[in-house]
């Protein structure tokens, strides 16, 4: 996922700001439980699940980052 536009960060404001640290923690957070229980399965097709589930967050938040200029 790319945004069709980057974002300029000197154009926000506090709260938009805000809302930017939340979303990618949050996707950080998933990646993060996302692999924890990745590895906690023992059935192989959820264990992928949770393992593509990790990995789709990750190229949201390096997507998301790479967006900021």
């Amino acid at each position: 996922m790319a945004l069709k536009n980057p974002i300029n960060m000197g154009n926000i404001n506090q709260l938009e700001l805000q809302n930017v640290r939340e979303i990618v923690g949050a996707h950080q957070n998933m990646v993060t439980k996302y692999d924890f229980y990745s590895n906690q399965c023992q059935d192989q097709q959820l264990k992928q699940l949770f393992k593509q589930s990790g990995q789709d967050a990750q190229t949201t938040v390096t997507s998301f980052i790479n967006s900021l200029k």
